[in-house]
């Protein structure tokens, strides 16, 4: 037996032959339960671990991967008077996890706090909830985050990171609402959105509009018209937003229909993107693939409504594109739905709200072509909320309103006085 394992070793001619085989066969055999022996105890239950030569290559094997739980992230607010700044926040917050939970404050709670809220809980929700990046809602969270809400976000809704915004957030007695969270490591922070807050829309409403009348706005003399005291009251009120490329693209879905895709289109002002905005868009969405949003520039509003939006063209374009049924916006859409414009975007179906803001011109139709054409179909609102209703309930409770503005003003100042530049956005 031996000699015939040397002349194996020695002579190449054996390679192919059939005692090579029976070698080989019988050989294989010994090895394997050798190696199985020695690394398993598979016979005998004596395992011992693999020889050191074959180490190396066991980073070569397949390693089964572990499914790594989201980073789930929660940011609050309370989101009264919803803009794009709150979505702006809320995008960023996205970014630092897989999973975004966000916590709508309480009514009583804001009136504690800041004062009283102009949109109710429910309207509040829906507005959070139609925002595109986020994924979970706690209504009613509290405003500071006290050690038992704490432990709730960790344990009951597996919160890894607290999120809020580089500028302060004070309880009444002056500490800081997010103190716990930083305390225990479990805080982060983004930039915060310039050029808008709740308390300068606030502000812009009750300066432009000065009266309610059956059913519509009257508004105060145009800024432009306006000297003296009362035009840098009026110049202080106006947007300070500073619209770039890069902050339209970071909204943006950034995707076209699909070929063969059912396109569906609606237009508006949009102006104070309310609950109402919220809604008909979700209804339009359901029509087809892909929606397409008209938004009319500034001077059009005017023109037909007479008086201006309370947010420009860039704002209410960016609060239109958060929504998650949005799939593209128009940025300053013609009046009139021209048969050009419906062959240009594929436009299968142009849609229109029962709930509108009204017009101060008749006898124009904008949907005259569409109708024509037999793609014109008009959609239930589901809430009669507009953005003249919305204005009304701050007009109607001024002195409440201007006192918290007052009260939100000063530590507003405070920030721009102290800010320092924060990187990221």
């Amino acid at each position: 037996m031996m000699m015939g394992l040397l002349a194996f070793e020695s002579n190449q001619g054996l390679w192919n032959s059939g005692y090579y085989s029976q070698l080989f066969g019988i050989g294989g055999v010994m090895v394997t339960v050798a190696i199985l022996w020695l690394s398993t105890g598979y016979f005998g239950g004596i395992g011992a671990p693999f020889s050191p030569y074959f180490w190396p290559y066991l980073g070569q094997l397949p390693k089964k991967k572990e499914r790594k739980r989201p980073v789930r992230v929660y940011m609050d607010g309370c989101f009264d008077l919803m803009h794009y700044g709150h979505a702006n926040a809320l995008r960023q917050a996205k970014l630092l996890g897989d999973q975004l939970v966000v916590g709508v404050v309480s009514d009583e709670e804001i009136v504690a706090n800041k004062g009283p809220p102009v949109l109710s809980m429910e309207e509040r929700l829906t507005l959070v909830s139609g925002l595109k990046w986020v994924d979970e809602v706690i209504p009613n969270a509290p405003y500071e985050i006290t050690e038992e809400f704490m432990n709730t976000l960790f344990n009951k809704y597996n919160i890894d990171y607290i999120i809020h915004g580089d500028d302060p957030c004070l309880l009444p007695d002056g500490t800081d609402a997010y103190a716990l969270a930083k305390k225990v490591g479990r805080y982060k922070q983004i930039k915060r959105t310039e050029g808008v807050s709740s308390t300068d829309i606030v502000g812009r409403i009750l300066l432009t509009f000065k009266q309610k009348e059956a059913g519509s706005m009257e508004t105060t003399t145009d800024a432009n018209q306006n000297t003296g005291a009362t035009c840098d009251k009026v110049k202080s009120q106006l947007s300070n937003f500073l619209p770039t490329s890069r902050r339209i693209m970071q909204f943006s879905n950034g995707q076209a229909p699909s070929p063969g895709a059912r396109v569906v289109y609606i237009d508006g002002a949009f102006d104070l993107f309310h609950a109402g905005h919220v809604e008909i868009l979700r209804s339009a969405r359901q029509l087809g693939d892909f929606l397409l949003v008209g938004v009319h520039d500034d001077q059009a509003i005017r023109d037909r409504r007479g008086y201006r939006p309370i947010m420009h063209l860039h704002e209410r374009t960016l609060s239109v594109l958060a929504c998650r049924y949005v799939d593209e916006v128009i940025i300053g859409a013609p009046w009139e739905v021209s048969r050009d414009m419906i062959t240009t975007f594929n436009i299968s179906l142009v849609v229109h709200g029962t709930v509108t803001e009204g017009s101060s011109v008749v006898g124009i139709d904008p949907y005259a072509v569409p109708k024509s054409m037999g793609i014109f179909q008009t959609i239930t609102s589901t809430k009669p909320i507009t953005t003249v209703s919305v204005a009304t309930r701050i007009i109607d409770n001024h002195e409440a309103y201007k006192k918290r503005n007052l009260k939100k003003k000063a530590s507003e100042d405070r920030y721009y006085t102290q800010k320092k530049f924060v990187s990221g956005d």
